[in-house]
């Protein structure tokens, strides 16, 4: 008897170090995935290399800068340190997240710090990488758009998580289309988020990308979490911030007032034939 007990004892061991160990190497497979996805979304990767966890780790400390943005004034958060800081966590927890305003992106809750990338190659901006997430038609899409120097025109995209139909909103995964990205304004001259994915071809639109066949309600809910990240609820006031202050003196002088004269939500694009309405995309589900 007590030989069976000491064996089940071992055993019970065995396992619950099992299960730390997958747990442990889990988290560490997700956060290599991340990186990878930065650093790709970022032109520091190509799309088909095999990073080892080594050499992203290497790139990730010589070339992208975290940084926390507080999402309710647009500043950056002082006495938190973005290296130690997990957004998905931090939005599973009351006291480090809020709710957010109704949205056609179907974001529920906001994290109180948004955890960008700054994109560096010897010393000089290169690109700001934000994470993006919203709900397409089948689950919540995660993914990473990465912004070109001027903060306006569009340098990458990249998800690197969802439940779409494959081959059809899981398309959004095709490089071909993430690359059609790439070179698209993200804003209207006053400064909305004005992106679009059409229903059919986008042409010249500068705006616009092309649709994806068979994944339109995917296609809109990829449109409306782009633009709701790029508007007031998510980094839009401190990107414009970010603007005016690279500006120079009087730059940082109109950031201070527009922060003052812009009231919460505003910057938000007028819907589009493209986006509809949610209620007009909840009824076709």
């Amino acid at each position: 008897m007590a030989f069976a007990t000491a064996v089940c004892g071992v055993f019970s061991v065995l396992v619950s170090l099992s299960a730390v160990t997958l747990r442990e190497r889990q988290e560490t497979n997700r956060r290599l995935d991340r990186q990878r996805n930065i650093l790709m979304v970022a032109g520091l990767a190509a799309e088909d290399e095999r990073l080892t966890a080594q050499k992203a780790g290497e790139l990730f400390r010589e070339h992208i800068e975290p940084r926390l943005i507080d999402l309710r004034t647009g500043e950056e958060a002082a006495g938190i340190d973005p290296s130690a800081y997990d957004q998905r966590r931090a939005l599973a927890d009351p006291a480090m997240s809020m709710p957010a305003p109704a949205n056609d992106a179907k974001v529920v809750r906001l994290p109180r710090y948004g955890l960008i990338h700054f994109v560096r190659r010897g010393g000089a901006l290169e690109g700001v990488v934000l994470p993006v997430e919203g709900k397409g038609l089948w689950s919540t899409i995660y993914g990473y758009l990465a912004l070109e120097p001027d903060l306006r025109t569009i340098k990458g995209i990249t998800f690197y998580e969802h439940g779409e139909t494959p081959g059809l909103g899981g398309e959004i995964e095709n490089a071909r289309w993430r690359a059609s990205w790439r070179g698209k304004r993200a804003f209207d001259e006053e400064g909305r988020p004005v992106f679009q994915v059409k229903k059919g071809l986008a042409g010249t639109d500068p705006h616009a990308v092309d649709g994806l066949a068979g994944a339109t309600l995917t296609a809109r809910g990829v449109m409306h979490l782009v633009r709701f990240w790029l508007g007031e609820s998510g980094y839009g006031g401190y990107l414009r911030r970010l603007a005016l202050e690279a500006a120079g003196p009087a730059g940082a002088e109109r950031a201070s007032e527009s922060e003052a004269d812009e009231p919460t939500g505003a910057g938000q694009a007028p819907e589009s034939e493209a986006g509809g309405t949610a209620g007009d995309a909840e009824a076709r589900r």
